[in-house]
């Protein structure tokens, strides 16, 4: 692994416990926080201590290694019971994001399957204990995959993005938002580590300003040239002709090919298709679930109203006024060029890729 992947490691386990950076304080701060329980944990995931797709999917296989690593239970069975609530719990975190679910539901499976092995004639250690190192082998292979399918996905996606290299993102989706390299900012990279010109333009993402704070540090640290711009400058500079691509990274991804991602997606998916601007989405094969048909069945997370009408703890709206604040949005699969996952570029009829594409998946 490269300084620059060590530097933007988001999610692992030291000595019993889940380490993340804490995202709430980056640029200014970089603090790591040590999850020790499960509910440490599901609070990291729900108050966005970590957050993207697939970090929180990692995040939340550690914590399931985590309850093992701690259990108490005299019997596999017994721990089994354990997990099964600690992925119910973990899962009712963040709703929109497939990838929670899908890690967690990895990880159940994967006890599962040790429970249902011979045990053999040895007793020591315990099968208990044996299954909570299964299950840390597990989550450090989640870890291992993510990274690995980030690097894939700017491999694939590089050459997509044209010539003159202006492109630009919305929220974060970069190594902080995954195992360390990132989805949407991976094609970017990798393009910029093949000497290619490249110029982003970071949307800031309010409320919580994931492009200002966070994209920005990245693209920064990489050395690769940027315009923070606020949200609601995309159509303007798109007119002038300032962008050749949006790329985004994506919550959730359905068989139709309806992409959740963070609020304020679906906007400039409109943008770029008024002005004829291609639009990608590069995400894992986590991200795919095919068991819902379109994007209208996909659960939006509602967070707290305060996010909205205050910022970095100051009120910025008049006192009692009522405040919306959908975590995410929908876009439409008539609204994307390409999807672009680390098995290749889909693209439409996108249902028929995105079904080959899991498929495929080892």
């Amino acid at each position: 692994m490269s300084l620059q992947e060590q530097e933007l490691q988001t999610v692992w386990w030291d000595n019993g416990a889940v380490c993340l950076i804490d995202q709430r304080v980056l640029p200014h701060q970089r603090q790591v926080v040590s999850c020790q329980t499960l509910n440490d944990v599901a609070q990291a995931i729900k108050t966005m201590q970590v957050r993207g797709a697939p970090a929180i999917g990692c995040t939340a296989a550690y914590g399931m290694a985590l309850v093992a690593h701690h259990s108490q239970a005299s019997t596999v069975s017994i721990l089994l019971d354990e997990l099964v609530q600690a992925k119910a719990y973990l899962d009712a975190q963040r709703p929109t994001a497939v990838n929670l679910a899908w890690a967690t539901e990895r990880m159940l499976r994967c006890a599962h399957q040790y429970v249902e092995r011979p045990s053999g004639v040895t007793t020591e250690p315990p099968r208990t204990v044996q299954l909570a190192a299964c299950l840390l082998t597990e989550a450090h292979a989640i870890l291992a995959e993510d990274l690995a399918m980030c690097h894939a996905i700017g491999d694939h996606g590089a050459s997509l993005i044209p010539e003159r290299g202006h492109v630009l993102t919305h929220c974060n989706a970069g190594g902080l938002a995954t195992a360390g390299y990132g989805t949407a900012l991976a094609p970017i990279r990798t393009a910029h580590s093949q000497g290619r010109p490249l110029h982003v333009y970071v949307d800031e993402t309010r409320p919580f300003l994931q492009g200002a704070r966070l994209t920005a540090w990245e693209l920064q640290q990489a050395g690769i040239a940027q315009t923070l711009i606020t949200d609601n400058m995309a159509g303007y500079l798109m007119q002038r002709g300032e962008i050749d691509c949006v790329i985004v990274g994506a919550d959730r991804i359905v068989a139709n090919g309806d992409v959740a991602n963070k609020i304020g997606t679906y906007t400039l998916a409109v943008l770029a298709h008024a002005h004829q601007i291609p639009f990608y989405v590069a995400a894992p094969s986590s991200t795919i679930d095919l068991t819902l048909a379109t994007g209208d069945e996909i659960p939006i997370e509602e967070r707290a109203a305060s996010e909205v009408t205050h910022f970095a703890g100051q009120l910025v709206a008049p006192v009692g006024v009522a405040a919306a604040h959908p975590a995410f949005d929908v876009t439409p699969h008539t609204l994307i060029s390409a999807i672009i996952t680390e098995q290749g570029v889909i693209t439409p009829p996108f249902a028929i890729g995105l079904r080959e594409n899991v498929r495929r998946k080892p």
